[in-house]
């Protein structure tokens, strides 16, 4: 549960995601899609943090929710200094040519322990020709 405190630290990181569809690796005819996302934290904040687990939520175009939850991020634990960032690839199979993702990290302030939650916004999976799910 967050603190009174927590939704400030969490202002302070932010998190931007781009996303590609890779046709190479996608067979539409067996219903798998697959796309790859590149994540930037960044952390605009006075203190050193640390994220240690993550949750998301991927749900495809017939609205079924997988969720996936686990320490770190590809592997990692990575720790963010004041005015840091750390940036990381990943990848997911949807059964359907579109869909969205949203999730949230859940990390630590070094030396204190405090713990806080960030939020991050759906973002969509889209293959090509199909509309996109979210603006």
């Amino acid at each position: 549960m967050s603190g009174p405190g927590s939704a400030a630290l969490a202002r302070e990181i932010r998190v931007s995601v781009r996303t590609t569809y890779l046709p190479d690796q996608s067979e539409p005819a067996r219903g798998q899609y697959v796309w790859t996302y590149r994540v930037r934290i960044e952390n605009t904040g006075p203190h050193r943090v640390q994220l240690l687990k993550r949750t998301w939520l991927i749900t495809d175009a017939q609205g079924r929710t997988q969720r996936v939850h686990g320490e770190g991020v590809v592997g990692e634990q990575p720790l963010l200094e004041p005015g840091g960032h750390f940036e990381y690839a990943s990848g997911t199979p949807l059964a359907t040519p579109s869909g969205f993702m949203r999730g949230q990290y859940h990390m630590v302030v070094s030396g204190t322990g405090e713990a806080f939650d960030v939020d991050i916004p759906a973002f969509s999976l889209d293959s090509p020709g199909t509309p996109r799910q979210l603006h």
